[in-house]
């Protein structure tokens, strides 16, 4: 992927947000998406609240243990401009303890000489947790090589159907996926995390990651960037815009996913730290936000960055301090009521939501 393309996702993915955001909001209220995040209701009890300085952030799943359960999610790298994206978004990392992922390193792994746009993501968060991240397509010894320049605590690998075929000049040859996710399993020294790009994913394909030895699936659901817009943008006739909508929402694919057989991460749409206590009640053991924090940060820069962070990290403690959970994993025991297409979506699909992480580490 060229540097210029890499600019026009962030450039592309920064306007779909502020256009979505911008629909139905009034000068008296912040923008708001709709969402069926918005179909997940915790009941209140007057009486479940627990005291503020018991409430502890931390969470632990497979073999981590992050401080927080809020990462930054892959957003960028291969030109300067998305360098300095990295350099700043590892800093407001740094500050705030967030774990956090790069970029597909696809530009570094085809020309050496973009890996100073990847590198600040380790240069300057050199304590923090960093998620190197590749595509299924990549072969073992190019994933060992993109852990290696950020001497990474996690390899990502995400998948993007749906993205490579509107993509003009994307793959269209995915069959061998499982097959190069199983390789790259067994090649690479740290967890595997596999996550969607925006489409979620599915109870089945959850079972087949476990198969194929993944540690960790992110369902990066529906509701966040959407990538078939961005790259349907890109083609001359604009011909896919039937696929917008395309995909699993972040909460349904909770649902369909828990008790597959892997710790759950949520990312795709999550709007503000209610989402992300509604995603942890559903199963996730973190969650993920990227257009949000990207958005802040290149309107205000790493200071403001840092404010929005550690104000989300402030309210979802508020939050579960409300609701009596003492830590994240507690929030699954919360009573939560399913309403409107999320409570279709689980009829159909025939899911038990007594349980929400099953036997899961």
């Amino acid at each position: 992927m060229s540097g210029s393309r890499k600019d026009d996702h962030v450039r592309l993915a920064v306007a779909q947000r502020e256009n979505d955001n911008a629909n139905g909001a009034t000068p008296a209220e912040p923008p708001r998406r709709r969402s069926q995040f918005d179909d997940v209701h915790f009941v209140h009890h007057a009486l479940a609240g627990t005291d503020r300085d018991r409430v502890c952030l931390r969470t632990r799943f497979a073999t981590l243990d992050w401080p927080v359960p809020i990462y930054i999610n892959a957003m960028t790298g291969g030109s300067p401009r998305t360098g300095e994206i990295n350099r700043d978004l590892a800093i407001a990392a740094h500050e705030t303890r967030l774990p956090i992922a790069g970029g597909s390193m696809s530009p570094y792994l085809r020309d050496p000489s973009t890996a100073g746009t990847f590198t600040p993501l380790r240069r300057h968060n050199p304590g923090g947790f960093v998620m190197a991240n590749v595509n299924a397509g990549t072969d073992p010894e190019q994933a060992r090589r993109a852990v290696a320049l950020l001497d990474a605590d996690a390899l990502q690998i995400h998948i993007n159907a749906v993205q490579e075929t509107v993509m003009p000049e994307g793959d269209r040859s995915f069959g061998a996926w499982p097959a190069g996710i199983e390789r790259i399993a067994a090649a690479v020294d740290v967890p595997v995390i596999v996550k969607e790009v925006g489409f979620g994913l599915s109870g089945r394909t959850v079972s087949h990651l476990a198969e194929l030895g993944v540690a960790v699936a992110d369902v990066a659901g529906r509701g966040g960037t959407d990538f078939a817009r961005i790259e349907n943008g890109r083609r001359p006739q604009r011909d896919y815009a039937y696929l917008d909508g395309w995909g699993l929402s972040t909460p349904a694919a909770l649902l369909d996913a828990r008790g597959r057989g892997l710790p759950l991460l949520a990312s795709g749409g999550v709007r503000h730290p209610l989402d992300a206590a509604r995603a942890l009640a559903l199963g996730a053991h973190a969650v993920g936000v990227s257009g949000g924090f990207l958005t802040v940060l290149l309107a205000g820069g790493v200071d403001a960055l840092v404010r929005e962070i550690t104000t989300w990290l402030d309210h979802l403690t508020s939050l579960m301090t409300l609701l009596g959970a003492h830590h994240p994993a507690d929030l699954t025991g919360c009573d939560v009521r399913l309403t409107g297409s999320l409570r279709e979506f689980r009829a159909l699909r025939d899911i038990d939501t007594t349980n929400p992480r099953g036997d899961l580490p």
